[in-house]
């Protein structure tokens, strides 16, 4: 697939939607990039990190992405080769870059706001986007956690094992959007001390507003997690209490079901001996003893709060 190439005066931003072997072979001719890099990116996943040369940088970062058919949180990496007077992006699979790329191929605005500073500050904006874009997946995971909540302290009727479910999979992606997100800290950190020809110092605290926008994702994470895990825990305490009930209505049908049947299993030996066995009224007086019985466990039973 050849490569999308977007222009503004001196600055150029090649851009490719994948990584492909010809696609490596044109950078490697072009501008002599190491090979290691070069095999980085046609390598399915790399650790997030920053090689540092004489003439460029290769970043490496990661983003959460949401699966496009089973909707679970997933990885996505850009490879970003940075240079005076260029920028390469090579995608894999992230569509908020393709969306990026896509403004900026339509509209001059774009090229004029972000690329007439250099390459040091459009790779400032297009991170700082791709981080931003994450945050629509972040509050939707917010406003499940705060359904799940609802739901579960208001004792809603919903299937407990459909409310576990989901309780387990919100969890999930916090833990895969961490992950995710926890290595990302130090590259920005470290991308914010960088201070090479295309990269001046001014551009510093712009990075440094990024590695604060992802500490904040962080700590929305951090409650998250923190939130989920005692949503779980009050779940598990409702099931468990739930069970614990139905367990003591079977134990006391059972306890008043035990003389019952002991009764009726005395009585149908049919021996001459057994009181009230020859007499006419016999079958009232057994079924009403047994009546009595019953009233009165479950009159102890309730005295006792255990109905």
């Amino acid at each position: 697939m050849e490569p999308q190439t977007i222009n503004y005066k001196d600055l150029k931003w090649i851009h490719f939607s994948e990584p492909t072997q010809a696609g490596g072979e044109f950078l490697a001719k072009k501008f002599k990039f190491h090979h290691l890099d070069l095999e980085d990116c046609l390598s399915a996943k790399q650790r997030p990190k920053i090689d540092e040369y004489k003439d460029y940088l290769f970043i490496v970062i990661q983003l959460p992405e949401r699966h496009s058919r089973y909707g679970f949180v997933k990885v996505s990496e850009v490879n970003i080769f940075i240079g005076n007077g260029y920028l390469i992006t090579i995608n894999h699979k992230n569509r908020n870059l393709e969306k990026l790329v896509s403004q900026f191929a339509e509209a001059n605005a774009n090229r004029k706001e972000y690329m007439s500073k250099g390459s040091g500050y459009l790779l400032y904006q297009i991170i700082k986007h791709l981080f931003e874009s994450t945050f629509p997946m972040l509050d939707n995971i917010g406003a499940h956690i705060d359904k799940l909540e609802k739901e579960v302290f208001a004792d809603s009727p919903r299937a407990q094992e459909d409310r576990l479910r989901d309780i387990l999979v919100y969890k999930k992606d916090i833990i895969n959007f961490r992950r995710i997100i926890l290595h990302q800290r130090t590259v920005l950190a470290d991308l914010g001390h960088k201070h090479v020809k295309f990269l001046p110092k001014n551009l510093g605290i712009y990075f440094d507003d990024v590695a604060d926008t992802i500490e904040k994702m962080w700590s929305t994470l951090e409650n998250y997690r923190d939130l989920i895990a005692s949503i779980q825990e009050t779940n598990e305490s409702i099931i468990s209490h739930n069970t614990n009930n139905v367990i003591k209505t079977l134990t006391i049908f059972s306890v008043i079901m035990l003389p019952l049947t002991f009764i009726t299993g005395l009585y149908g030996m049919n021996l001459e001996t057994l009181p009230f066995a020859e007499t006419p009224l016999s079958f009232i007086i057994v079924t009403g003893g047994m009546v009595l019985i019953v009233v009165s466990m479950l009159t102890y039973f309730k005295w006792r709060r255990w109905l």
